[in-house]
């Protein structure tokens, strides 16, 4: 109406550090994202399994990416900002400079990656304890997750563990960077380091595996002060972060959350209303978020604690305050599609072909399946081409990371229509494994009526579309993109007092693009698909145990 006061409209800063690259985005109160950047991260990978970061690096990337997107808004605008990353170590001395976590000294490189397995033996060692502690974590701990990089650091780097200050969950050590607060989420604690909500840590564990002397300083180096996802840390950002991030003083920082964990938020409690979902007028227990870009992670939640065999947790609030989470994942799945083709001979002759018709390579490759399909469904061309998808180890629910990927069916052929089918393969085995991870929940007491997916893989129609066939279940997108970024923001608008709670935050902020429906004729072929896909992994077995004994 004329004359009347227009409300300024409130922005949220989402930052997320992903494995390869770090991005920024600022959304608004309706969960719309209005500028976005990104900038890549350097990765070292010093040997096999080895895979090494800079928290220097990461944090002038954080930086650079925010400057980017908050300008020319104007700064009274801004209510808060999150952070989520993967679930990395950083480790820094007393005086917060960094430490090396390689044999070679090389101090800048103080980051070890999520999907470092390094530990083998120091995880095998911690499993054997059969800690009551290992209950939460689907009855195994992975090498992925943090005490087993602590021991390996201890036993291997004894100059480095003696002289280290504090170590960090990435997503901890960047809400530090902002505040000058040691405080650590209750995401990262509970999900990677075998605190729980109730007890707190439990010393025994500790002392069971070797690593007393973190319980003798009252947990400093690890963590004693814990706080919720989302809850304000601090006076929010010191005087030297916001210059370096190109924002106002005492803007309010969250909590973090591992970024998995911020992209099922912001998916995971978007208003389904309208769209003839099972979970329509059901609690968001029936749903799970598939968080999935170089690695993929499943998220459920529940309200009481569901034990899962091979699937990490339950974790009390670690995602959705008051909620049990599980969460299952494939530890290789972006990175696999990757791998497989860009290793395949006919991979030039795809990147000069794309190029010429401007498309990626993955919009190319789904055009060239229409076009060899012939009047078989896409899918149908793999009835001869099986692929287990372990490259990198299985997370879930077989939790062996000795497991190896296996491909059955290979011919002498090296054009493209081969590179093609075996890249169809290999997104119907990570759709399999989703499968795979499904029925262990549902086995247990899950009781999941559709899938909720985001990440960059969620941008594949293929890969969409064939895990809705091969699940059987619905798939929603949501409208942004970029949900892990929204995820972010939300935390950044809880700790900023603009909402009452995280649900609050997830129901205005999360909203629904699109929705890819299973098609049921083709059930029956999917169906014979996951037999052999078991199938595959028994054989694994089974030749293991026979070339075990030479």
């Amino acid at each position: 109406m004329p004359g009347e006061k227009q409300t300024a409209v409130k922005y949220y800063v989402g930052v997320d550090v992903g494995s390869a690259s770090v991005r920024a985005a600022l959304v608004d109160g309706f969960g719309t994202v209005v500028a976005h950047a990104e900038q890549p991260i350097q990765v070292w990978e010093p040997r096999p399994d080895h895979y090494e970061q800079s928290s220097a690096d990461i944090w002038a990337a954080c930086c650079s990416v925010t400057e980017e997107v908050v300008r020319g808004v104007d700064a009274s605008q801004i209510r808060g900002i999150g952070f989520d990353a993967t679930c990395s170590l950083v480790v820094v001395d007393k005086q917060f400079q960094p430490l090396a976590v390689n044999s070679e000294g090389q101090s800048h490189r103080n980051v070890i990656m999520w999907m470092d397995h390094r530990a083998a033996s120091q995880v095998e060692r911690i499993n054997a304890t059969q800690h009551r502690v290992l209950n939460y974590v689907g009855g195994a701990m992975s090498v992925e997750m943090q005490p087993p990089k602590l021991l390996w650091i201890k036993e291997n780097l004894p100059e480095s563990w003696e002289k280290v200050g504090y170590f960090f969950d990435l997503p901890d050590f960047l809400s530090w960077k902002a505040t000058g607060v040691t405080a650590r989420s209750l995401c990262t604690v509970v999900c990677k380091w075998t605190y729980t909500s109730d007890r707190g840590w439990d010393d025994s564990f500790w002392k069971m595996i070797g690593l007393e002397d973190l319980v003798k300083d009252k947990y400093e180096k690890i963590g004693n002060h814990v706080l919720s996802p989302g809850e304000a840390v601090g006076e929010g950002l010191t005087a030297d972060a916001a210059q370096d991030l190109g924002l106002p003083e005492g803007i309010a920082v969250a909590a973090s959350l591992i970024d998995a964990h911020a992209g099922g938020l912001g998916v995971i409690g978007a208003d389904v209303k309208g769209h003839n979902l099972p979970c329509e007028n059901q609690p968001i227990t029936s749903r799970v978020a598939m968080i999935c870009g170089t690695s993929s992670c499943h998220m459920g939640v529940s309200e009481t604690p569901i034990f899962v065999p091979g699937v990490w947790g339950p974790y009390f609030s670690a995602m959705v305050p008051g909620l049990w989470l599980n969460e299952g994942g494939q530890s290789a799945t972006g990175k696999l599609i990757d791998h497989v083709v860009r290793g395949h001979v006919a991979f030039p002759e795809l990147e000069a072909k794309a190029a010429a018709s401007a498309h990626s390579i993955y919009t190319y490759l789904n055009s060239h399946l229409d076009l060899i399909k012939k009047s078989l469904p896409v899918g149908f061309l793999t009835v001869d081409l099986h692929v287990w998808p372990d490259f990198h180890g299985n997370r879930s629910p077989l939790t062996d990371l000795t497991l190896k990927g296996m491909v059955v069916g290979l011919t002498l052929s090296r054009g493209l229509d081969e590179l093609a089918l075996i890249y169809l393969a290999t997104i119907q085995a990570i759709a399999l494994g989703t499968r795979h991870i499904l029925e262990a929940m549902q086995a247990a007491g899950h009781d999941i009526t559709t899938l909720f997916l985001c990440g960059g893989l969620s941008k594949n129609p293929l890969f969409v579309q064939m895990h809705a066939d091969i699940t059987g279940k619905p798939v929603v997108l949501s409208k942004e993109v970029e949900s892990v970024l929204v995820g972010a923001a939300i935390l950044g608008a809880c700790a900023s007092g603009d909402f009452a709670s995280i649900q609050e935050a997830m129901a205005k902020m999360g909203k629904i693009g699109r929705v890819v429906q299973p098609n049921h004729e083709h059930k029956r072929f999917y169906d014979k698909k996951y037999e052999v896909f078991l199938k595959l992994v028994e054989h694994q077995r089974e030749y293991r145990s026979i070339m075990s004994s030479v």
